[in-house]
Protein backbone atom coordinates (compact mmCIF):
# COMPACT_ATOMS: atom_id res chain seq x y z
CA UNK A 1 0.00 0.00 0.00
CA UNK A 2 1.24 3.50 -1.22
CA UNK A 3 -0.10 6.53 1.96
CA UNK A 4 -0.79 10.37 1.25
CA UNK A 5 0.24 12.04 4.07
CA UNK A 6 -2.15 14.99 5.40
CA UNK A 7 -1.37 18.54 6.27
CA UNK A 8 -1.38 16.93 9.89
CA UNK A 9 0.92 14.36 9.41
CA UNK A 10 -2.15 11.82 9.52
CA UNK A 11 -0.90 8.55 6.90
CA UNK A 12 -4.08 8.05 4.56
CA UNK A 13 -4.08 4.85 2.58
CA UNK A 14 -3.90 5.30 -1.30
CA UNK A 15 -6.31 3.25 -2.38
CA UNK A 16 -9.91 2.41 -0.07
CA UNK A 17 -13.05 0.90 -0.78
CA UNK A 18 -16.83 2.82 -1.18
CA UNK A 19 -19.77 1.87 0.03
CA UNK A 20 -22.19 4.77 -1.81
CA UNK A 21 -25.20 3.35 -2.78
CA UNK A 22 -24.70 -0.06 -1.25
CA UNK A 23 -27.16 -1.34 1.21
CA UNK A 24 -26.69 -2.38 4.81
CA UNK A 25 -25.68 -5.96 4.01
CA UNK A 26 -24.20 -5.37 0.86
CA UNK A 27 -21.85 -2.45 2.70
CA UNK A 28 -21.35 -5.37 5.67
CA UNK A 29 -20.32 -7.89 2.94
CA UNK A 30 -18.13 -5.52 1.17
CA UNK A 31 -16.11 -3.85 3.81
CA UNK A 32 -15.60 -7.16 5.07
CA UNK A 33 -14.54 -8.90 2.12
CA UNK A 34 -12.22 -5.52 1.61
CA UNK A 35 -10.28 -5.83 4.91
CA UNK A 36 -10.00 -9.64 4.53
CA UNK A 37 -8.38 -8.51 0.89
CA UNK A 38 -5.74 -6.02 2.69
CA UNK A 39 -7.72 -2.86 2.47
CA UNK A 40 -7.40 -0.27 5.38
CA UNK A 41 -9.20 2.90 3.96
CA UNK A 42 -13.00 2.52 4.13
CA UNK A 43 -15.29 5.59 3.11
CA UNK A 44 -19.31 5.98 4.39
CA UNK A 45 -21.20 8.61 4.66
CA UNK A 46 -24.52 9.62 6.91
CA UNK A 47 -26.05 9.84 3.57
CA UNK A 48 -25.53 6.37 2.60
CA UNK A 49 -27.43 4.95 5.42
CA UNK A 50 -25.02 2.35 5.99
CA UNK A 51 -22.64 3.16 8.74
CA UNK A 52 -23.89 1.03 11.08
CA UNK A 53 -22.85 -1.50 8.85
CA UNK A 54 -19.40 -0.62 8.16
CA UNK A 55 -19.25 -0.54 12.32
CA UNK A 56 -20.46 -4.72 12.38
CA UNK A 57 -17.88 -5.28 9.47
CA UNK A 58 -15.17 -3.71 11.26
CA UNK A 59 -15.87 -5.37 14.33
CA UNK A 60 -16.49 -8.99 12.62
CA UNK A 61 -12.87 -8.78 10.42
CA UNK A 62 -10.80 -8.76 13.64
CA UNK A 63 -8.38 -6.41 11.95
CA UNK A 64 -7.57 -3.21 14.67
CA UNK A 65 -9.25 -0.58 14.49
CA UNK A 66 -5.61 1.09 14.84
CA UNK A 67 -5.06 -0.06 11.62
CA UNK A 68 -8.12 0.72 10.07
CA UNK A 69 -8.49 4.54 8.34
CA UNK A 70 -12.56 4.97 8.59
CA UNK A 71 -13.64 7.62 6.87
CA UNK A 72 -17.29 9.28 6.77
CA UNK A 73 -19.30 12.27 5.69
CA UNK A 74 -21.97 14.66 7.86
CA UNK A 75 -24.98 15.42 5.70
CA UNK A 76 -25.95 19.41 5.44
CA UNK A 77 -29.17 18.79 7.43
CA UNK A 78 -27.39 17.67 10.44
CA UNK A 79 -24.82 20.63 10.62
CA UNK A 80 -26.36 22.79 12.72
CA UNK A 81 -26.59 19.63 15.18
CA UNK A 82 -24.36 19.98 17.92
CA UNK A 83 -24.42 16.23 18.48
CA UNK A 84 -24.37 15.25 15.06
CA UNK A 85 -20.63 14.08 15.57
CA UNK A 86 -21.63 12.07 18.33
CA UNK A 87 -24.28 10.14 16.70
CA UNK A 88 -21.85 9.29 13.83
CA UNK A 89 -19.78 7.60 16.02
CA UNK A 90 -22.43 5.87 18.01
CA UNK A 91 -23.93 4.51 14.11
CA UNK A 92 -20.24 3.53 13.77
CA UNK A 93 -19.43 1.97 16.74
CA UNK A 94 -16.05 3.84 17.04
CA UNK A 95 -14.75 6.12 19.74
CA UNK A 96 -13.24 7.95 16.50
CA UNK A 97 -13.14 8.94 13.18
CA UNK A 98 -10.00 8.86 10.94
CA UNK A 99 -11.48 11.22 8.16
CA UNK A 100 -14.76 13.69 8.41
CA UNK A 101 -16.07 15.76 5.18
CA UNK A 102 -18.80 18.22 4.65
CA UNK A 103 -20.56 16.44 2.36
CA UNK A 104 -22.03 19.13 0.01
CA UNK A 105 -21.76 22.44 0.48
CA UNK A 106 -25.28 23.09 0.90
CA UNK A 107 -27.19 24.53 3.76
CA UNK A 108 -25.12 26.05 6.64
CA UNK A 109 -21.79 24.58 5.74
CA UNK A 110 -19.58 26.81 7.57
CA UNK A 111 -21.57 25.70 11.36
CA UNK A 112 -20.99 21.97 9.98
CA UNK A 113 -17.52 23.08 9.85
CA UNK A 114 -16.79 24.47 13.11
CA UNK A 115 -18.77 21.00 14.26
CA UNK A 116 -15.93 19.21 12.69
CA UNK A 117 -12.92 21.44 13.93
CA UNK A 118 -14.76 21.16 17.90
CA UNK A 119 -14.58 17.48 17.62
CA UNK A 120 -11.18 17.30 16.24
CA UNK A 121 -9.71 19.28 18.83
CA UNK A 122 -11.79 17.08 21.40
CA UNK A 123 -9.91 13.91 20.03
CA UNK A 124 -13.38 12.68 18.37
CA UNK A 125 -11.69 13.07 14.42
CA UNK A 126 -8.42 12.68 13.67
CA UNK A 127 -8.70 14.99 10.41
CA UNK A 128 -11.24 16.91 8.90
CA UNK A 129 -12.16 18.11 4.93
CA UNK A 130 -15.02 18.48 2.57
CA UNK A 131 -16.45 16.93 -0.62
CA UNK A 132 -18.16 18.25 -3.57
CA UNK A 133 -16.72 22.18 -2.85
CA UNK A 134 -15.37 24.51 -6.04
CA UNK A 135 -12.37 26.39 -5.29
CA UNK A 136 -14.39 29.37 -4.24
CA UNK A 137 -16.40 27.69 -1.45
CA UNK A 138 -13.02 26.30 -0.42
CA UNK A 139 -11.75 29.40 0.17
CA UNK A 140 -14.90 30.79 2.22
CA UNK A 141 -13.77 27.73 4.58
CA UNK A 142 -9.96 28.65 4.71
CA UNK A 143 -10.70 32.08 5.33
CA UNK A 144 -12.75 31.33 8.60
CA UNK A 145 -11.14 28.07 9.51
CA UNK A 146 -9.61 27.53 12.95
CA UNK A 147 -8.13 23.61 11.49
CA UNK A 148 -7.43 23.53 8.03
CA UNK A 149 -8.88 20.98 5.85
CA UNK A 150 -7.32 18.47 4.69
CA UNK A 151 -8.77 16.62 1.83
CA UNK A 152 -11.52 17.76 -1.02
CA UNK A 153 -13.16 14.54 -1.83
CA UNK A 154 -14.25 15.22 -6.00
CA UNK A 155 -15.32 13.61 -9.27
CA UNK A 156 -11.78 12.73 -11.19
CA UNK A 157 -10.97 10.31 -13.57
CA UNK A 158 -8.75 10.29 -16.61
CA UNK A 159 -11.51 12.17 -18.81
CA UNK A 160 -12.19 15.02 -16.00
CA UNK A 161 -8.43 15.49 -14.13
CA UNK A 162 -8.64 18.76 -12.52
CA UNK A 163 -5.40 19.93 -12.73
CA UNK A 164 -6.31 23.41 -12.15
CA UNK A 165 -7.99 22.38 -9.29
CA UNK A 166 -4.83 20.15 -7.74
CA UNK A 167 -2.73 22.97 -8.18
CA UNK A 168 -5.20 24.99 -6.10
CA UNK A 169 -5.08 22.35 -3.79
CA UNK A 170 -1.61 21.81 -3.51
CA UNK A 171 -0.98 25.78 -2.68
CA UNK A 172 -3.42 25.08 0.66
CA UNK A 173 -1.57 21.59 1.66
CA UNK A 174 -4.76 19.54 0.57
CA UNK A 175 -4.81 16.60 -1.13
CA UNK A 176 -7.30 14.98 -3.60
CA UNK A 177 -9.54 12.10 -3.36
CA UNK A 178 -11.52 10.41 -6.67
CA UNK A 179 -15.24 9.79 -6.29
CA UNK A 180 -16.00 7.93 -9.96
CA UNK A 181 -12.92 7.29 -10.55
CA UNK A 182 -13.52 5.02 -13.27
CA UNK A 183 -16.00 7.40 -14.96
CA UNK A 184 -19.42 6.81 -13.56
CA UNK A 185 -18.87 3.42 -15.47
CA UNK A 186 -18.74 4.97 -18.40
CA UNK A 187 -17.38 2.16 -20.74
CA UNK A 188 -16.11 4.20 -23.57
CA UNK A 189 -13.76 5.59 -20.59
CA UNK A 190 -13.08 1.93 -19.44
CA UNK A 191 -12.60 0.80 -22.93
CA UNK A 192 -10.39 3.39 -24.40
CA UNK A 193 -7.72 1.89 -26.91
CA UNK A 194 -4.93 3.02 -24.73
CA UNK A 195 -6.20 1.26 -21.51
CA UNK A 196 -6.79 -1.58 -23.17
CA UNK A 197 -2.90 -1.59 -24.94
CA UNK A 198 -1.56 -1.01 -21.44
CA UNK A 199 -3.49 -3.58 -19.95
CA UNK A 200 -2.06 -6.20 -22.31
CA UNK A 201 1.49 -4.84 -21.81
CA UNK A 202 1.64 -4.93 -17.58
CA UNK A 203 -0.93 -8.41 -17.66
CA UNK A 204 -3.80 -6.19 -15.54
CA UNK A 205 -6.85 -4.99 -16.68
CA UNK A 206 -8.35 -1.54 -17.92
CA UNK A 207 -9.67 -0.59 -15.07
CA UNK A 208 -6.58 -1.64 -12.99
CA UNK A 209 -4.81 0.73 -15.47
CA UNK A 210 -7.15 3.11 -14.66
CA UNK A 211 -6.62 2.61 -10.50
CA UNK A 212 -2.59 2.83 -11.11
CA UNK A 213 -2.63 6.45 -13.12
CA UNK A 214 -4.79 7.82 -10.21
CA UNK A 215 -2.27 6.49 -7.49
CA UNK A 216 0.59 7.81 -9.90
CA UNK A 217 -1.18 11.35 -10.36
CA UNK A 218 -1.31 11.52 -6.82
CA UNK A 219 -5.63 10.77 -6.45
CA UNK A 220 -6.72 8.47 -3.48
CA UNK A 221 -9.56 6.39 -5.05
CA UNK A 222 -12.30 4.53 -3.47
CA UNK A 223 -14.00 2.34 -6.14
CA UNK A 224 -16.86 0.56 -5.02
CA UNK A 225 -17.93 -2.64 -5.95
CA UNK A 226 -19.91 -5.73 -4.06
CA UNK A 227 -18.06 -8.08 -6.31
CA UNK A 228 -14.99 -10.05 -4.08
CA UNK A 229 -13.19 -10.58 -7.35
CA UNK A 230 -13.57 -7.36 -8.13
CA UNK A 231 -12.60 -5.61 -4.59
CA UNK A 232 -9.45 -7.57 -4.32
CA UNK A 233 -8.19 -6.94 -8.11
CA UNK A 234 -8.71 -3.01 -7.26
CA UNK A 235 -6.17 -3.54 -4.69
CA UNK A 236 -3.56 -5.32 -7.09
CA UNK A 237 -1.97 -1.96 -7.87
CA UNK A 238 1.38 -1.87 -6.54
CA UNK A 239 3.27 -4.47 -8.43
CA UNK A 240 3.77 -2.35 -11.62
CA UNK A 241 3.88 1.28 -12.28
CA UNK A 242 3.35 3.47 -15.48
CA UNK A 243 6.25 5.02 -17.16
CA UNK A 244 6.41 8.87 -17.59
CA UNK A 245 5.39 8.69 -21.21
CA UNK A 246 2.32 6.89 -20.58
CA UNK A 247 1.09 9.17 -18.00
CA UNK A 248 1.53 11.75 -20.09
CA UNK A 249 -0.56 9.69 -23.20
CA UNK A 250 -3.02 9.35 -20.32
CA UNK A 251 -2.83 13.36 -19.20
CA UNK A 252 -3.82 13.95 -23.02
CA UNK A 253 -7.34 12.33 -22.51
CA UNK A 254 -8.86 15.06 -20.43
CA UNK A 255 -12.06 16.49 -21.67
CA UNK A 256 -13.42 18.28 -18.42
CA UNK A 257 -16.21 16.02 -18.73
CA UNK A 258 -17.79 15.68 -15.74
CA UNK A 259 -20.74 13.15 -14.92
CA UNK A 260 -21.87 15.34 -11.73
CA UNK A 261 -23.40 18.63 -11.74
CA UNK A 262 -24.29 20.40 -9.00
CA UNK A 263 -26.94 23.31 -9.16
CA UNK A 264 -28.84 25.52 -6.25
CA UNK A 265 -31.59 23.81 -6.69
CA UNK A 266 -30.17 20.50 -5.79
CA UNK A 267 -28.29 21.88 -2.95
CA UNK A 268 -31.28 23.45 -1.82
CA UNK A 269 -33.23 19.70 -1.61
CA UNK A 270 -29.77 18.72 0.32
CA UNK A 271 -30.40 20.93 2.83
CA UNK A 272 -33.69 19.48 3.29
CA UNK A 273 -33.25 16.16 2.90
CA UNK A 274 -33.35 14.10 6.31
CA UNK A 275 -31.18 10.39 5.62
CA UNK A 276 -33.33 7.97 7.93
CA UNK A 277 -30.13 7.61 9.52
CA UNK A 278 -32.08 6.01 12.78
CA UNK A 279 -34.16 3.26 10.46
CA UNK A 280 -30.77 2.20 9.29
CA UNK A 281 -29.98 -1.88 9.58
Amino acid sequence: MEYATLNNGVQMPMVGIGTFLLSPDEAEASVLSALESGYRLLDTANAYVNEKAVGRAMKKSGVARRDIFLETKLWPSFYEQADAVDKTLERLGTGYIDLLLIHQPAGNYVAGYQLMEKACKEGKVRAIGLSNFAPDQIREILDVCEVKPAVLQTEVHPYSQETELKKFLAKEGMVIQAWYPLGHGDRNLREEPLFTELAKKYGKSNTQIILRWHIQAGDIVIPGSKNPEHIKANLDLFDFALTDGEMEKIAAMDQQKRYYHSTPEMLKRYAEMIPDVDGQK
